[in-house]
């Protein structure tokens, strides 16, 4: 019987190793182009998002996007803080403003998280 169990317990272990290898490994923010005028605020959101502060960061990301709207990686950023929030439309908006700002930028473009959120749903423009 003991056996059995522990034999029950190595295939459950298995197999969630097995589901397990498909997901998505942890994205982490990126940093602005040198010279943007959102850099400060940027940097200061990811220090603040590598420390698990996600109010911290949401604000600091935000006042990036009103220095300069038009930055991919704040966007980015602000999706990748709501999403560890749970805002996953939210979340989704700003990953499509910043694969559409972010041409240029291939961790963007190539990013599994944002390709998952803007599949999972159609986001509503405009916040």
């Amino acid at each position: 019987m003991k056996r059995v169990i522990g034999m029950f317990v190595i295939g459950f272990v298995f197999a969630g190793g097995v589901a397990c290898a498909g997901m998505e490994t942890v994205s982490q923010p990126f940093e602005t182009p040198s010279g943007s005028m959102a850099g400060e605020h940027n940097r200061e959101g990811i220090e603040q998002y590598n420390q698990s502060r996600w109010g911290v960061a949401m604000a600091h990301f935000m006042e990036a996007l009103k220095v300069d709207p038009k930055s991919a990686e704040a966007h980015y950023n602000l999706a990748l803080t709501m999403d560890k929030i749970e805002e996953h439309k939210v979340a989704a908006e700003h990953f499509k403003h910043a694969f559409d700002l972010g041409k240029d930028n291939s961790q963007i473009q190539n990013s599994d998280i944002l390709k998952n959120h803007l599949k999972a749903g159609k986001p509503r423009m405009g916040y």
